[in-house]
């Protein structure tokens, strides 16, 4: 396994949700240490947020293991294009969606061209997000609170409701809630909320999908180095990012990805409802 930084320098970004080439160092998501074994031989996943991060590294060994990706992202081309080609250069296809999953029209369309690209859609990642670091909570936009909803919350409703008619028994849906959705972040207080009630989400579909063989999962990742970080904080605060953890650092996106291949594949066949903590080490409920 490739040595992971326990500092970064100070840096940030104005755009939102940041861009992966722009990081100093860029995000580690190849998982050289990961080895495939066919566990998604022939299945099509959809990955909202996959241009970059935790969804750059998830798409990577989805496909790794077999199986053929589709992206969604906002307007983070470049990122997007790279992505693209780690993907195809596992031995997979491809597809990449620009738009805003905060649009149920949007949402609608990007499924159907998945369908009639690939034909199907096995596997469903639910892990686009947006958030924004704010001081005091009185003064939260409340453009950045609807927004933060929009994207975090309606994004996964809307895209759900349009993907599970193509799904069948053994489809699984795995969803990036977060480590704030048990402990809460005093600056991210809108953020904290959303993955909380993605958290929600994830046990009471759980509960409706059972009897149709469709799992519904969750993964909580800590604190982790991807675009999210220098977009959202003051650089000072970047460079002390996750050495609150009790393994002292950040964790990596390719340090998640494994978890959400297990939630995707018949490994977990007897999992559903539940959530896996990748977290450094905190200890949370639930």
């Amino acid at each position: 396994m490739s040595k992971h930084p326990k500092q970064f320098p100070p840096q940030h970004q104005d755009d939102h949700p940041g861009h992966e080439h722009e990081m100093k160092p860029e995000p580690q998501y190849s998982a050289p240490f990961y080895k495939g074994s066919g566990k998604l031989k022939g299945k099509v996943a959809l990955v909202t947020g996959g241009d970059s991060g935790i969804g750059r590294a998830v798409s990577i060994l989805y496909a790794r293991e077999g199986a053929d990706v589709a992206i969604l992202y906002y307007d983070e081309h470049e990122d997007a294009e790279k992505t693209k080609g780690l993907v195809e250069a596992e031995g997979a296809r491809c597809l990449t969606i620009a738009g805003d999953i905060g649009d149920a029209t949007f949402c609608q369309a990007a499924v159907e061209k998945v369908i009639s690209t690939f034909k199907k859609i096995d596997v469903l990642v639910n892990n686009a997000a947006f958030q924004q670091s704010v001081e005091k909570f009185e003064d939260l936009p409340h453009e950045q609170l609807e927004r933060t909803f929009r994207t975090n919350v309606f994004g996964a409703f809307y895209l759900t409701q349009a993907v599970l008619p193509h799904m069948k028994k053994g489809s699984a849906i795995v969803n990036s809630t977060s480590v704030v959705a048990f402990k809460g972040n005093p600056k991210l207080i809108d953020y904290s909320a959303t993955k909380g009630a993605l958290l929600a989400f994830t046990r009471a579909l759980s509960g409706q999908l059972a009897e149709r063989g469709i799992r519904v999962n969750s993964v909580a990742p800590g604190p982790i180095w991807t675009p999210f970080i220098p977009s959202a904080f003051p650089a000072e605060e970047v460079a002390k990012f996750g050495q609150d953890t009790p393994l002292g650092r950040a964790g990596q996106p390719e340090e998640l990805a494994p978890a959400y291949v297990y939630l995707a594949c018949e490994d977990s066949s007897y999992v559903t409802g539940q959530t896996i903590h990748v977290n450094g080490g905190h200890v949370v409920g639930g």
